[in-house]
């Protein structure tokens, strides 16, 4: 643990120049006092390094000193490799960079470690796109979007939002991007306040001369942990309590996973089970529809009502079946056995 320590500190500063012993003490996990003694340590080893005590005094390391060793460990070699995994890097215009830079990694890594390495960027693929989900087109080159960011000049967007017959014109200062389950965000301040812009609907970015006027002290991190709080805090104004058919249930919570309010719980002999689903607002409970016969909503009477209407609407626009027709056998689309096709004989299936 202290030679693993000693590499962080010597890297840390390497890569800072000067750090103070609390930062430092933060950073590792340990007392200042432990620090101090880590300094010197690293001194009678022949690194160039000192402390200064004082207000303004810190950890130095001598300007220009480097050191070629990686300090690697087996597993955090191969946690470097598992970025490779495509999608985020091509969006940014760095997918040639991470291929070369991990290349490079891999010629500075300790011999012992090479092979794990190389296995990991064969044996581990990450595919941030969810099943059924085609990627959103962007319209805008992400590279404008980019430029703002690390320039920290201000961005001038024209925006479409959901739903909206046209563009609108904003002037943002840009926090960073967001790669959010394969979706690209701006987090950016819109007067003063924290705002997401959804990429794919962005239709210009203009980089402006004028310096980013952030809010003093927030970061990225910070500023998308809120927004993300927002969203997911919105609070539901229609709560329906249905109940399921057993056999169709994994698949309905799982599509409604983020509505489920209440325990579920079987009733009767147990072919059913209940549970409250709630929706932002009552339109939105007619998604129900897609199960059929296999969800029903025992309460309350307007979410039945909606249902109703919507089963009325659909019949009207399609009229009574034909003479002759048959039903559908349930159990095919809309279960885990219709999203894929159906197995042959000796063929192992495959699911999401």
């Amino acid at each position: 643990m202290k030679a693993d320590r000693l590499l962080s500190i010597l890297l840390l500063l390497q890569t800072r120049g000067r750090v103070t012993a609390p930062e430092l003490a933060a950073r590792l996990e340990v007392s200042v006092r432990t620090v101090y003694r880590d300094v010197e340590a690293l001194s009678a080893a022949g690194v160039p390094v000192w402390a200064e005590r004082g207000r303004h005094g810190g950890i130095h390391l001598l300007p220009g000193y480097r050191t070629d060793v990686t300090g690697l460990t087996g597993d955090e070699a191969r946690a470097l490799f598992v970025l490779s995994a495509q999608g985020a890097h091509e969006a940014l215009g760095l997918g040639e960079a991470i291929g070369s830079a991990l290349r490079k990694v891999m010629a500075a890594l300790p011999a012992p470690h090479r092979p794990a390495a190389e296995r990991t960027s064969e044996r581990i693929l990450v595919d941030p796109a969810r099943w059924l989900r085609s990627e959103p087109a962007v319209r805008v080159d992400l590279g404008a979007l980019q430029n703002a960011v690390f320039a920290d000049r201000r961005l001038r967007l024209g925006y479409r939002h959901s739903g909206a017959d046209g563009p609108s014109d904003y002037t943002l200062d840009p926090y960073g991007l967001v790669n959010k389950a394969g979706v690209w965000y701006l987090v950016a301040d819109l007067d003063g306040a924290p705002r997401l812009f959804r990429a794919e609907r962005i239709l210009t970015a203009e980089v402006l001369d004028d310096p980013v006027r952030r809010r003093p002290g927030r970061q990225l991190a910070e500023v998308w942990e809120n927004l993300r709080e927002q969203v997911e805090r919105i609070p539901d104004e229609v709560e329906a309590a249905v109940r399921i058919r057993r056999e169709r249930a994994d698949l309905v919570l799982r599509i409604h996973a983020n509505h489920v309010l209440a325990p579920v719980v079987p009733v009767g002999d147990g072919a059913w089970l209940e549970t409250v689903l709630g929706f932002r607002a009552l339109p939105a409970a007619r998604s129900l529809l897609a199960f059929g016969a296999d969800v029903e909503v025992v309460s309350p009477p307007e979410v039945r009502d909606e249902l109703r209407r919507a089963a009325a609407e659909a019949l009207a626009l399609y009229g009574p079946p034909e003479k002759g027709a048959t039903a559908r056998p349930h159990g095919r689309m809309g279960t885990d056995e219709g999203l894929l096709p159906r197995p042959s004989a000796g063929r192992c299936p495959t699911r999401p």
